[in-house]
């Protein structure tokens, strides 16, 4: 599996801890949107997208199962993100 695209759009507001939103596109065809870059205590890290359940609880609707591959798509999106930043 290859990342082959990654958008990014800057959204951020004055205390937010939310800096961006991702998307990307894995091997030309499957796309995963709304990967949110939040700012944490350590830094910045990526939120995979969630739905609320009936319960109130928040659940992931796609996300990496392997440290590898969270790894892939965090260093991939933070590295859009700063570009943007940079641009």
């Amino acid at each position: 599996m290859k990342i082959t695209s990654v958008n990014v759009r800057i959204t951020e507001k004055e205390d937010s801890r939310m800096k961006g939103i991702a998307s990307i596109l894995l091997d030309d065809c499957f796309a995963i949107h709304d990967i949110r870059i939040i700012e944490g205590d350590k830094g910045l890290f990526i939120a995979m997208p969630s739905r609320k359940t009936a319960s109130g609880e928040y659940r992931d609707i796609a996300h990496p199962i392997t440290p590898e591959c969270r790894k892939m798509f965090e260093d991939a999106i933070l590295e859009a993100y700063n570009k943007e930043l940079n641009a």
